[in-house]
């Protein structure tokens, strides 16, 4: 289960503030109701794509206790 800041929370904070796990959260969430967000969602939701982008993809690295993939639960 996520626990961190609601989107609500996160709405005045710029994506590149956002740490790895809400940028999974909401991405994956977002990615799911693509053909249902309004205009403003889309705008967020490609806001999230670019800075995943930006920081060359949600990986982080490997231990004994963890993969490579960014988990938000």
């Amino acid at each position: 289960m996520y626990v961190g800041r609601d989107l609500s929370e996160l709405e005045n904070i710029q994506p590149s503030d956002w740490t790895d796990k809400e940028l999974a959260f909401f991405h994956h969430g977002m990615q799911q109701m693509t053909a249902y967000l309004n205009v403003q969602g889309n705008s967020k939701h490609r806001a999230i794509i670019e800075e995943i982008e930006n920081r060359g993809g949600l990986h982080h690295k490997a231990s004994w206790t963890s993969g490579t993939e960014v988990h938000y639960d």
